[in-house]
């Protein structure tokens, strides 16, 4: 029976003046009887698990990094502000600010950013979310030669580089 007429049931039976089950009784006891089958066109939804979590017990071993919209003097015009975070010390470790999102400037972001701090050891891990210039090939060539390890979030879930997003919030409704 399709999706549209199963939901059609209780009201039917109701306008007739009887009362069998709800409708969500109807579903558990199609789902005991193995019969509350998929049936629609679209794909099932898929459970994402969580990305591997890290800890950080002291400075320059989880950093994260964002890109995020800076509103300009000229209505409709924006900047990119690419901004790098330790996570221990919640220190910002680099930053730049430029036109348009690319994978080359943030390579650079993060070439400057382990040169200003010293990162040389294997085992920084740089978190972000699932951006075009988060997984763009320049930059991911560019954290194979540092020997940094690339974390990213769970796709559509926007609370996984919490970091970042909380110090964005905070630049733009505190400016001063």
């Amino acid at each position: 029976m399709p999706a549209c007429r199963r939901a059609q049931i209780v009201p039917a039976l109701a306008d007739r003046g009887e009362y069998v089950a709800s409708e969500s009784t109807f579903y558990r006891v199609l789902r005991e009887v193995g019969q509350a089958n998929h049936r629609g066109r679209a794909q099932l939804p898929r459970r994402r698990a969580r990305p591997k979590s890290y800890r950080a017990t002291g400075p320059n071993q989880v950093w994260s990094w964002d890109i995020t919209y800076l509103a300009s003097a000229i209505s409709g015009v924006f900047y990119r502000l690419y901004l790098v975070l330790d996570i221990y010390s919640r220190k910002v470790v680099g930053w730049e600010i430029h036109e348009r999102e690319s994978a080359a400037h943030a390579a650079e972001l993060i070439r400057k950013a382990c040169l200003a701090e010293g990162v040389t050891r294997p085992g920084l891990v740089l978190h972000a979310d699932n951006g075009s210039p988060m997984k763009g090939a320049t930059l991911l060539a560019t954290l194979q030669q540092l020997c940094v390890v690339a974390s990213f979030s769970r796709p559509a879930v926007s609370n996984d580089n919490p970091y970042s997003e909380s110090l964005f919030r905070t630049l733009k409704y505190t400016p001063a």
